[in-house]
């Protein structure tokens, strides 16, 4: 059986996931000081970096290349992750949207097929008549 892949899990070591981000060790350091990245620790303190931790690496990269700074970064990363926050909320709100949308849809199904015995065939000189009588009236 195959199991999931999980980019969470601490693969890397400080040398090897400065690698795989373009940066010096010393910069993974300052980021994590900073809050910009929270590695986990092994028993022994070591730093272990997972695939999630290399790719905010690189984003971070992205943004001090287009002239951002770190307080920049930091505030850049928080949005957008208040804006994936949003996205999930908005896509479970839709699920619940569409699952409301389906049982109104089935019992106005049902309704109408009870109501389907008690109609009667009406002639449309009669209505237009009573709707005649009544504006007269």
């Amino acid at each position: 059986m195959r199991q999931e892949h999980d980019s969470d899990r601490p693969l890397f070591m400080i040398s090897v996931a400065a690698e795989l981000a373009g940066m010096h060790p010393q910069t993974l350091r300052l980021y994590e000081r900073r809050g910009l990245v929270r590695p986990q620790r092994t028993a022994g303190k070591t730093r272990r970096y997972s695939e999630r931790d290399v790719e905010r690496l690189q984003r971070i990269q992205e943004l001090t290349e287009l002239g951002l700074n770190l307080a920049g970064v930091e505030r850049v990363l928080a949005m957008e992750e208040q804006l994936d926050a949003m996205r999930g909320q908005m896509e479970a709100l839709q699920e619940r949207l569409d699952a409301a949308a389906e049982v109104m849809r089935r019992e106005v199904e049902r309704i109408e097929r009870s109501h389907r015995m008690d109609l009667v065939p009406v002639n449309r000189a009669q209505v237009v008549h009573i709707g005649r009588r009544r504006r007269h009236a």
